[in-house]
């Protein structure tokens, strides 16, 4: 059961990434619609756990669930669906699979710890892999808004290192409450912060709910994206241990670059390829002793999966 829903998770977040260029390129305003899809799913698996007994109203009052929500959901995601509008929803993927790689630096930088030689040689093939994946709209059709697109989403990765980091600390403060609690909570405050930018940036018109392409990324983002990805991840990381869960960033890029060629007829120029290969690999190496520990750790996921059988 572990491994299944493992593919699971990590097919619907590699689909993700299609599934907010299908919505933008068919007329639905990014930041609305992003706000929409995060505030929905976020109050419905609130007010889920507060009718379960596991949640409790107060806990939105707190200004950790503001704070994590401006980072996680709305740093992160509004840079993502802006940029969406002039990238490729593969190459964004890609771009996105930067996180651990930031948030391996920024912790490092707050703990005043050295970096190991593997680790720095990790820093360096994912520069390399962004800078690969740069070249196509700098060599074959320069595009100001095409490279604006990728820094965006990298800008996007510094919000989500920085909520990662941030969000570690108060987890352990809210010992209590179910991750999937803090979690929604989240999610409402960014989808509120969402819904508040586009009220003054984008002018909202009902027309592309009349688009079954953008109906069907919104519902498809709110209920399989943000409540099924996000309840699938939580019980692994309940029913394994953090790391595993988390290893979908080395698979879920390579899911988004061949659905969006394939599916979306995106290009997919060979450096764009190399690049991703390359980030791909930097955040193995970056995060290879961790690798090591989760190989040499079987017994949690066997005692998972015995029930079971």
């Amino acid at each position: 059961m572990v491994l299944v829903n493992y593919i699971v998770m990590c097919l619907i977040f590699g689909t993700t990434f299609l599934a907010i260029k299908v919505g933008v390129d068919a007329g639905a305003p990014p930041f609305f619609s992003a706000g929409i899809r995060f505030f929905l799913a976020g109050l419905i698996l609130f007010a889920f756990m507060v009718w379960k007994k596991q949640a409790r109203v107060s806990l939105l009052l707190r200004k950790e669930m503001l704070l994590t929500g401006l980072c996680l959901t709305f740093g992160t995601f509004a840079t993502l669906y802006w940029a969406e509008q002039h990238i490729s929803s593969g190459i964004a993927a890609v771009l996105s699979a930067t996180a651990p790689l930031l948030v391996m630096l920024l912790q490092t930088r707050l703990s005043r710890q050295k970096l190991s030689a593997i680790s720095w040689a990790g820093c360096l093939a994912g520069l390399a892999g962004v800078t690969l994946l740069l070249l196509p709209g700098l060599t074959f059709s320069f595009s100001v808004l095409w490279i604006a697109g990728c820094v965006a989403v990298l800008v996007g990765q510094l919000f989500y290192s920085a909520g990662a980091v941030y969000s570690r600390r108060v987890s352990q403060q809210f010992k209590d409450v179910s991750p999937i609690t803090l979690n929604a909570a989240q999610m409402m405050y960014g989808g509120v912060l969402l819904l508040v930018i586009s009220a003054f940036t984008e002018q909202v018109h009902t027309e592309f709910l009349f688009s079954s392409q953008a109906v069907f990324s919104l519902l498809y983002l709110i209920f399989v994206g943000s409540m099924m990805g996000h309840s699938i991840f939580y019980w692994l990381v309940a029913k394994t241990n953090p790391l595993f869960p988390s290893t979908w960033l080395y698979i879920s890029p390579l899911i988004a670059l061949t659905l969006g060629a394939v599916l979306y007829q995106e290009p997919l120029h060979l450096s764009s390829l190399a690049g991703g290969l390359a980030i791909i690999a930097g955040i193995v190496m970056i995060n290879l002793n961790a690798l090591k520990q989760l190989v040499s750790k079987k017994a949690p996921l066997e005692h998972a999966e015995s029930p079971t059988k």
